[in-house]
């Protein structure tokens, strides 16, 4: 890292982060650091689900479809992603979970960056949890 510019592999970047390429979790001075959004690649096995809802989010958030097929679930609605190119957006405070028809890849932007929320992996080995 050099002149504040970062060259990088998402896929390879992504597996040391939980997904995350950008946000207010990296290091300041790293030119991914960033309290106005996060990025995230998300790589998912076919069936792979969020474990459990995620509630009462403060943030906005954008999840575009890579590859694969991928299911949003919200409060009485799912949402299929089936062509590449395909996206979601939802406010802030929309209760949401998700679940991978097809091995899939999906790009998310959320923001603001928040800190104190994270992402843990669920102890049964069911995808991720809010902690």
């Amino acid at each position: 890292m050099s002149d504040n510019v970062y060259v990088g592999s998402a896929g390879k970047d992504a597996a040391l982060d939980r997904g995350w390429l950008l946000g207010h979790f990296k290091d300041v001075g790293d030119p991914r650091h960033s309290e106005a959004l996060e990025i995230k690649w998300g790589v998912h096995p076919r069936h792979d689900e969020r474990a459990q809802w995620a509630r009462h989010d403060v943030r906005t958030a954008l999840l575009v479809l890579v590859s694969g097929r991928f299911r949003l679930d919200f409060p009485g609605r799912s949402v299929v992603l089936d062509r590449q190119g395909d996206y979601v957006v939802w406010g802030p405070g929309v209760d949401h979970s998700w679940f991978a028809e097809e091995e899939s890849v999906v790009l998310t932007v959320r923001w603001p960056s928040v800190p104190g929320y994270a992402v843990a992996a669920d102890p049964v080995g069911r995808g991720e949890r809010t902690v």
